[in-house]
């Protein structure tokens, strides 16, 4: 098996975890080549890509991948890790007796003339449209062409199924099942009392629309961030191809909830969540 590796912080490069990993992997007769650029990587022409860090790396190295196709294993040496969810040694044993696959997971492409050139328009988690001064942001949201209500607020976002338990979670907005074809829309502080997060098919076609009093407003897809004025129109859609991640045999989507951010923790359920 050929296997590359990225990583987001070159000091984790001396880290004994991975260096354990990559020497048995070298071992074995798999050596993993480290790449730091898509030129890098389509050279190397790995079966899978190693995000060694936390989930701000694997986030980098699905940007890194765009279409080519390639597979992406988190391997976590960060915190929480919910994409970056395995440990070396886990990771290691897994690639080395093939005990893994992948899984499809949307990728959300952004269209604006507003967009830097060169710029990779992807995201996996989300894309948000947050205020860049003091001012409040009103956001003009169109889904398959019908206006919602205005949103006033901080900011709003479009998050993937995958993103749910990201920048969605800690706006309020629903947890939802990696596997659930759905978008969520959702307001970031917003200064309206009677508004909720809106769960949309993922074949839906997203547009914005900002009114603000400032001269630019902070555009994000997931840990990548851009100013643009405030008049810009902004379109999101699921692209036309898809994140191969790969998910080993003990991966768990609702342990993951209930071990990482103690999901159900409650005096009264005991051990059950153990």
């Amino acid at each position: 098996m050929k296997a590359a590796f990225y990583l987001k912080n070159p000091a984790l490069e001396s880290d004994p975890r991975l260096v354990k990993m990559l020497g048995e992997l070298a071992s074995a007769g798999s050596p993993a080549v480290k790449v730091s650029s898509r030129e890098e990587l389509v050279a190397a022409a790995p079966e899978v890509l190693l995000a060694v860090g936390g989930d701000g790396t694997f986030l980098s190295a699905a940007e890194l991948v765009s279409d080519a196709g390639i597979p992406v294993l988190g391997v976590n040496l960060g915190r929480l890790g919910f994409l970056s969810e395995n440990a070396p040694a886990v990771a290691c044993k897994a690639l080395l007796e093939g005990n893994w696959e992948t899984e499809e997971r949307h990728i959300l492409e952004v269209s604006s003339g507003a967009l830097p050139e060169g710029l990779k328009p992807y995201a996996f988690n989300e894309v948000t449209v947050h205020r860049n001064g003091a001012a409040m942001l009103g956001v003009d949201v169109r889904v398959n062409g019908r206006l919602l209500p205005t949103y006033w607020a901080d900011g709003l976002l479009v998050a993937t199924s995958s993103g749910s338990t990201a920048y969605s979670l800690s706006v309020g907005g629903p947890i939802v099942l990696p596997e659930s074809k759905v978008l969520i829309v959702a307001p970031i502080a917003p200064h309206n009392l009677n508004v909720r997060p809106l769960i949309i098919p993922d074949d839906s076609v997203v547009e914005l629309e900002m009114r603000s009093r400032d001269g630019s407003v902070n555009l994000t897809m997931d840990n990548r961030t851009v100013e643009v004025s405030p008049d810009a129109h902004i379109r999101i859609a699921v692209a036309q191809f898809s994140l191969k991640r790969v998910r080993l045999d003990q991966s768990d989507f609702i342990n993951a909830l209930t071990e990482k951010l103690f999901w159900g923790g409650d005096i009264r359920n005991g051990n059950e969540l153990q």
